[in-house]
């Protein structure tokens, strides 16, 4: 285990000029994966002993558990789930109706099995989702579905359309749509009608890889004819078109994506496009006669100050013709920040946090047409994490509520918001309550801060021992795992640790959650302050909280171990080349390494406004968080786990494998696994992704106990 830090003056072992490793970016080349084959067999002969395979064998059995709640969407007199278990690994799309999924063992009507469509088909199909036409007149069936499939994982699909009546996919010798493989879109405007984005055909894609013009296609005709409606330049991000369906409300949108965080919002009527004019980085949605705005910095709007974080509304038809009134629902503060925003025909219903903590507030429409709101706390008694959707947001005034925490198990609730409108209150019913799958006695789950470099204050949550974490414990220090992301304004919330609380706090190890900065914790002002030449500030953070953990008493260097994948891959790939003496264990999974590649690399180009563009004068900042670019000649480094997937076409697995060549080349405590499938989220199905915890867990039980 490395007990000092690296030799800021030493040279890099790996520069832009000299790469030896990349030959291993041919991501399924002979030479490449014969590499991987023998990096996997040497890590399963080190990791997978008889308390693996007990492992594996526990975890398997919490994701395949027949006892999950059924997340569920409805459509029509419908609830539309999809499902896996130990008999349906690639899983069952189906449905039942809201009175039979009340009971403990709902009736399901199977629609699509994608274990026997892949066997026919001699492909892994794995599911990325369906979307349903609502009939064009009342009476008629809902039968017009779209399904999209991945290969394996990949992030690129294929959208086939699929008859709900007959169970069928519609040929398209027969006129059904059908999207070919890649990455890019679908969605229905009606029933001959699609909106549609393809990779395919010469300059189809942007820089980052995703379709530079969405079409609108026609049934009948070839995929090739259909017009197109919105295009974007070829360094912009992606186009895409979509309509809105609700009765009196329809409307058709476009978007052209100039970054990843600047866009463009268009009303489509007819052949115009009539831009919405806000700054690019203000998010915009519509609901009925609405503008949605949600800036990012500090707005200035039609002679009207708002800070970024803020929920400003504003009636369409007024503002494209520059008359709107703007009524601001939601204002952030220092510790108050706005996660969510769910619509009803009547209500706005936000999801709102403060210190990382969840309450639920609508702000209900006097009446149809009116700028004025009234604000209600509501559902305060329903704590933890609370993800909040409408059931339908065109017809109802329900909502489905699901709330969980740490150690509590998600429990589904069924809410109501028609009370009011007529100045009662909401009620609500617990429909679902899932088991606890670990054993919580004795466990607690704690917020505390730790002080940064800079003087910020970063949260974070310890779940463990309740001796070991009660104020003055002498219980003495545990083996902990710190995880943390830090990126894209993705907030790190508390969640049932089922997994996590088998394989690794049952048997009393500590669990760490940072809420450093780049994510959205406190709103857009927490994420930009890690942006791009800022990115070091989140490292800071988290080392921070290490050092936090050690000095009151929680862990030791040595038991102390962090994880991260993605974002967080290159959080923890910072973690082991800039703070190696904070751990004696770094898990780095599905990276990015390679910051001076990064955006040659698949769709790393879409990233720039997150970390830079390398090919600019960027690079001389971004050379300071590229672990790749930070491995030293005589460098210690702790033992290190790295894992990613073949099939990973968002994250290329390049990153992870040059990395793990490079340490190799050092002499490093390494050992590297590649699952073959899985796409970016590391695997493709229950079975992978028990193999693919188990290896991580078996590799920090071996490191830190």
């Amino acid at each position: 285990m490395a007990v000092t830090s690296r030799n800021r003056s030493a040279p890099p072992l790996i520069t832009p000029e000299h790469d030896p490793h990349l030959w291993l970016e041919d991501v399924t080349g002979e030479d490449a994966l014969s590499w991987v084959r023998a990096r996997n067999a040497r890590a399963e002969a080190e990791l997978v002993d008889e308390e693996f395979i007990e492992l594996e064998s526990s975890i398997r059995e919490i994701l395949d558990a027949s006892d999950r709640i059924p997340g569920v969407s409805r459509r029509g007199e419908h609830l539309y789930n999809y499902w896996t278990d130990a008999e349906h690994p690639q899983g069952l799309w189906r449905r039942t109706t809201l009175e039979s999924y009340r009971t403990e063992a709902p009736e399901w009507d199977v629609l699509l099995d994608l274990d026997a469509l892949s066997a026919a088909d001699g492909v892994t199909w794995v599911w990325h989702g369906a979307t349903v036409l609502r009939p064009a007149a009342e009476g008629e069936p809902w039968r017009h579905a779209l399904i999209s499939l991945s290969r394996g994982g990949s992030d690129a699909d294929i959208t086939r359309e699929f008859d709900l009546v007959t169970r069928e996919f519609v040929d398209p010798v027969d006129g059904g749509f059908s999207k070919p493989e890649g990455k890019g879109s679908m969605s229905w405007i009606d029933a001959d009608t699609v909106y549609v984005a393809t990779d395919q055909g010469e300059d189809a894609v942007t820089t980052s890889g995703y379709p530079r013009t969405a079409r609108r296609w026609r049934r009948g005709t070839r995929l090739e004819e259909a017009e197109p409606v919105v295009s974007v330049e070829p360094d912009h991000m992606v186009a895409a078109a979509g309509h809105i369906s609700t009765p009196g409300f329809e409307r058709d949108v476009a978007v052209r994506v100039l970054g990843f965080y600047d866009s463009e919002t268009l009303l489509i009527e007819g052949d115009e496009l009539h831009r919405v004019e806000v700054p690019t980085d203000v998010r915009v949605s519509i609901h009925r006669d609405l503008f949605l705005f949600m800036p990012r910095t500090e707005l200035t709007l039609l002679g009207q100050d708002f800070p970024g974080g803020s929920l400003v509304v504003a009636d369409i038809e007024d503002f494209m013709s520059g008359e709107a009134e703007l009524t601001p629902l939601f204002l952030p503060d220092a510790s108050t920040s706005l996660q969510d925003v769910t619509a009803t025909p009547s209500c706005l219903v936000l999801t709102v946090m403060e210190d990382v903590v969840h309450r639920v507030e609508a702000h209900v429409r006097i009446s149809e047409g009116s700028s004025a709101w009234r604000r209600e706390d509501i559902f305060t008694d329903v704590t933890g994490t609370l993800s909040v959707a409408a059931v339908d947001p065109r017809e109802s005034e329900e909502v489905w509520i699901t709330s969980e925490d740490h150690l509590s198990p998600s429990a589904l609730h069924l809410g109501d918001l028609s009370g009011l409108l007529d100045g009662g209150r909401e009620t609500h019913e617990v429909l679902k309550r899932a088991p606890e799958r670990f054993d919580a006695t004795g466990l607690t789950s704690v917020q505390r801060f730790a002080t940064s470099d800079d003087g910020t204050r970063v949260p974070y949550f310890l779940i463990g021992s309740a001796e070991l974490l009660a104020e003055s414990s002498e219980a003495g220090p545990r083996p902990t795992v710190l995880y943390g992301y830090g990126g894209f304004e993705i907030s790190m919330t508390p969640g049932y640790l089922a997994v996590i609380g088998k394989a690794w706090m049952e048997s009393g190890g500590v669990y760490a959650v940072a809420n450093i900065r780049g994510g959205g914790e406190y709103g857009p002002g927490w994420h930009r302050a890690a942006l791009r030449e800022n990115r070091p500030r989140a490292y800071e953070d988290f080392a921070a909280v290490a050092r936090h953990l050690v000095t009151t008493g929680v862990t030791t260097v040595p038991q102390l171990a962090c994880r991260g994948g993605s974002n967080g891959g290159l959080l923890t790939g910072n973690m082991l080349t800039q703070y190696p003496e904070l751990f004696g264990a770094v898990v780095i999974q599905v990276p990015l390494l390679d910051m001076r590649r990064f955006a040659d690399l698949l769709a790393g180009a879409s990233w720039r406004a997150e970390y830079g563009d390398p090919e600019t004068e960027d690079w001389e900042f971004m050379r300071s968080f590229s672990p790749y670019h930070l491995l030293q000649e005589g460098g210690s480094y702790p033992a290190v786990l790295l894992t990613t997937s073949t099939r990973d076409d968002r994250v290329h697995p390049g990153h992870a494998r040059k990395m793990t060549a490079a340490l190799e080349s050092l002499g490093a405590d390494v050992r590297y696994w590649e699952n073959i499938e899985g796409g970016h989220g590391g695997a493709a199905s229950p079975e992978q992704q028990a193999r693919l915890n188990s290896v991580i867990h078996r590799f920090l039980q071996q490191q830190l106990r």
